[in-house]
């Protein structure tokens, strides 16, 4: 088989308006797919236990070294909820229970959507995972607010304060006139 013959076989976009739509797009010149590239969802949480948060400190890019929430990516198949426990459990190997949807924040310079639960965090074994220098368990006024890795886990931990032991209702969402992108990016 010639490189040729291997060639046909290989999609080859150009970015049109396929028919129907009004945005351009990547389209298969040879069979017509169109190739959307959509926003993608985050599934994290803000666990909490005797009234202390559990954060992690990040070993991986973005904002490596920088404290964040658990959270990642949602999986084909997997329910958010489902994916929030997992994250919990690969970056700190933290048991959760999931208690309700906190927020929902809209990140538009990287197209992301993340979905922030309320969880309660069974117990105290926790340890980093792959993606984290370090785990740990801070009261309230011991959060290293300059520390944090992006503007979304401030967002969700002062959410969390600010409702309480009450019901969400509507989950939170991004603070007024604010997209999540870190300041002088």
């Amino acid at each position: 088989m010639s490189t040729r013959d291997t060639d046909v076989d290989q999609p080859l976009f150009e970015r049109r308006i396929p028919p129907g739509d009004d945005k351009e797009r990547p389209v298969c010149t040879r069979c017509g797919f169109v190739d959307y590239s959509n926003p993608k969802i985050v599934v994290g949480s803000v666990a909490t236990l005797g009234g202390r948060f559990l954060l992690c400190k990040r070993a991986i890019a973005p904002r490596e070294g920088f404290w964040t929430l658990p959270a990642g990516y949602l999986e084909n198949h997997e329910l958010p909820e489902e994916g929030a426990v997992r994250e919990a459990h690969e970056e700190a190997r933290a048991k959760l229970k999931i208690k309700d949807l906190l927020a929902i924040y809209s990140i538009r310079h990287i197209s992301q959507i993340q979905l922030m639960f309320r969880a309660e965090l069974l117990d105290e074994r926790i340890e980093p995972g792959p993606e984290s220098r370090e785990v740990r368990l801070f009261r309230w006024h011991d959060i290293p607010w300059d520390e944090l890795a992006f503007p979304s886990v401030r967002w969700a931990l002062r959410h969390h304060r600010e409702l309480g032991d009450r019901p969400v209702g509507a989950p939170f969402t991004n603070p007024d006139g604010s997209d999540g992108e870190l300041p002088g990016s």
